[in-house]
């Protein structure tokens, strides 16, 4: 194996990496012959100097074959989406028991909040016995016997890209173009997926900021994906405004749960989430087009099948029987909710929804540091969408607070993240662009 100050020493300075030298870096990641300050370095130098096609390939196959490949003997195809994060992106727990509930079968493996993004992985921790580390086994067994399962990361699957995801939430280097396709498509080729559907986030609450730059990702995704095998279609889709009306981690789960009962389906949520499913459904052929697909969908949303199959991977996974029908007994509340008042009239007209996603974090429900604990009661809900008209002295949102000086703070960052005109804006489409082959 070549030093591993070798290797960073070489990309540092803009050269080329070989195939081999990525390989045996990646298996002392592993193995731990590589320390997190080297790891750390490496993120940085190829944050800056980027990595060629060859090299994204290579860095994605040996994280990728840095632990277990599973293999699949299941009636169904083996699908997945995942998305490159963003604020009240609570899709993948409404899509997955969507999808199963249409014949297919996901599982996903997801992972926890990265930099000011919400991550699946802790919103399902929100639930009371809710195991999201069970161990291969069980991962196979439950996904084959409800359809969907969702968990964490294991010590099996590409273990090389969970400990470099960590280290990339502290150390500024998430929004790396390559260590993004990498660290997404190691997982999906290890779960030994069919097909795989990305959700390409743009705007303000976004990774990439620019429609170019999500294309630029979405393109990069679906190329090295097909190198390797696995049909990928991407989306780019709106985050110029909050996904879910909803942000923090217990307050999506209840946000979901009140999605598949129907008591609640936002527009750009609903339309989001049942295109991202229907392009699984065609992906997989279960469907031989998005009309069909999103018929089926909406089917399964309107008979509870949706919510029963959501249900049953909960309970499947060691949460609770009836958290459908007893959530707010489960779900952990916040001490403190405060309504945050408009201070003027008009309507939506840009939002700094990253700084909202930070606000999350600053009241708890998320890391600066990879050891750090998350607070599942904290975050914001209520959160209006650009267009959306505004009455002074009516609430403009509501913050859920561990106590009252991590509420004032949240309530000062949502009253300067909310611009607010006489004249209205015309909002932005929630899906923009579809990528494939």
């Amino acid at each position: 194996m070549r030093l591993p100050q070798e290797v960073i020493r070489t990309k540092r300075d803009g050269g080329a990496i070989p195939p081999e030298e990525i390989a045996d870096f990646i298996a002392g990641l592993t193995d731990g012959r590589v320390t997190e300050g080297q790891a750390a370095a490496f993120a940085m130098a190829v944050f800056f100097r980027g990595l060629s096609w060859s090299e994204r390939v290579a860095l994605t196959r040996a994280m990728t074959e840095s632990g277990t490949v599973l293999r699949w003997d299941l009636p169904g195809p083996v699908l997945d989406k995942h998305s490159s994060g963003g604020v009240g992106d609570a899709v993948s727990l409404a899509l997955a028991p969507m999808v199963a509930a249409c014949g297919g079968y996901v599982p996903m493996i997801s992972g926890r909040g990265l930099g000011h993004t919400g991550g699946t992985l802790d919103k399902l921790a929100s639930i009371p016995g809710y195991d999201a580390m069970p161990g291969l086994a069980r991962f196979r067994t439950v996904t084959a016997d409800v359809g969907c399962a969702i968990i964490g990361q294991t010590d099996d699957l590409a273990p090389a890209d969970r400990r470099l995801y960590a280290i990339r939430d502290v150390t500024g280097t998430v929004e790396s173009l390559d260590l993004i396709t990498a660290s997404i498509l190691s997982k999906k080729l290890a779960a030994g997926l069919d097909g795989l559907v990305m959700d390409v986030k743009v705007g303000s609450g976004a990774f990439m900021a620019e429609r170019r730059e999500a294309q630029t990702l979405a393109r990069s995704i679906v190329d090295v994906a097909g190198g390797a095998g696995l049909r990928t279609v991407a989306l780019i889709t709106d985050m110029d405004s909050p996904l879910a009306s909803a942000a923090g981690n217990a307050l999506e789960v209840a946000y979901t749960l009140d999605y598949l009962s129907g008591r609640s389906r936002e527009p750009a949520f609903h339309a989001v989430t049942l295109r991202l499913a229907a392009e699984m459904l065609v992906v997989g052929s279960l469907s031989p087009d998005i009309g069909d697909a999103s018929a089926r969908l909406e089917t399964a949303l309107a008979s509870g099948r949706a919510l029963e199959v959501f249900a049953r991977m909960v309970t499947a996974l060691g949460g609770p029987v009836d958290l459908v029908e007893r959530s707010a007994h489960y779900l952990p509340a916040a001490p403190i909710t405060r309504v945050v008042v408009a201070k003027t009239d008009g309507y939506v007209t840009s939002i700094a929804t990253r700084n909202l996603g930070l606000a999350v974090i600053g009241l708890g429900g998320g890391r600066t540091r990879p050891q750090d604990n998350v607070d599942p009661r904290v975050g914001l809900t209520g959160l209006p969408r650009i267009g959306a008209k505004i009455e002074q002295g009516q609430p403009l949102a509501i913050v859920h607070a561990a106590d009252a000086a991590s509420a004032d703070r949240a309530e000062a960052t949502l009253l300067t993240a909310y611009r607010i005109d006489t004249v209205p804006l015309k909002p932005t489409p929630a899906i923009l662009e579809r990528i494939a082959d």
